[in-house]
């Protein structure tokens, strides 16, 4: 079974905030905005809940600090201490430099991997683009109520909040 959807292209992210805004309201499932950039505010115009990558990245930072000093003071402490002119084996000091590496690395690492994941952007994976939404155009994707005329008065809302083309789409689901 195949389902249409609508697609507005727009010129001013201003126009695509309104737009999103209005599609929400007005009841037509929002399927994605595809903006060549990132625009402020539209998370909360699409009704967007806060992304959890920032917990991974904390997550992922506080394994690496852990792992980085749990290595350090294994080393230095339990396995090969060495007597460097009466220093303590232990050293905190020292330490930070290597921990502070770590947790940097690991915390990229880590959200970028988590990320990619969460994204499906496998590799092979063939998203298709929009035309010139990665130039100088905004989309707005959405599919209309079930209603006989609901396609018409999406493509009225669109037009109306400044959409300069449409596009019309089969999408099997």
């Amino acid at each position: 079974m195949s389902t249409p959807v609508l697609i507005g292209y727009f010129e001013s992210e201003a126009q695509v905030l309104d737009a999103t805004r209005a599609v929400r309201d007005s009841g037509h499932v929002l399927q994605d905005v595809y903006t060549p950039y990132a625009v402020h505010g539209l998370d909360e115009a699409m009704g967007l809940k806060p992304s959890r990558l920032t917990w991974v990245c904390f997550g992922a930072g506080a394994l690496g600090c852990t792992l980085a000093l749990s290595l350090q003071l294994y080393t230095s402490v339990v396995s090969w201490p060495l007597n460097v002119g009466g220093k303590p084996f232990n050293s905190f000091p020292a330490f930070i430099p290597v921990s502070f590496e770590l947790t940097v690395l690991f915390a990229a690492l880590i959200t970028v991997g988590s990320f990619l994941v969460r994204a499906k952007l496998f590799p092979g994976n063939r998203k298709q683009a929009l035309p010139r939404v990665t130039d100088d155009r905004f989309a707005i994707a959405l599919s209309p109520r079930q209603t006989p005329e609901a396609l018409e008065e999406a493509e009225q809302l669109l037009r109306r909040h400044g959409a300069v083309a449409l596009d019309l789409k089969e999408v099997s689901s």
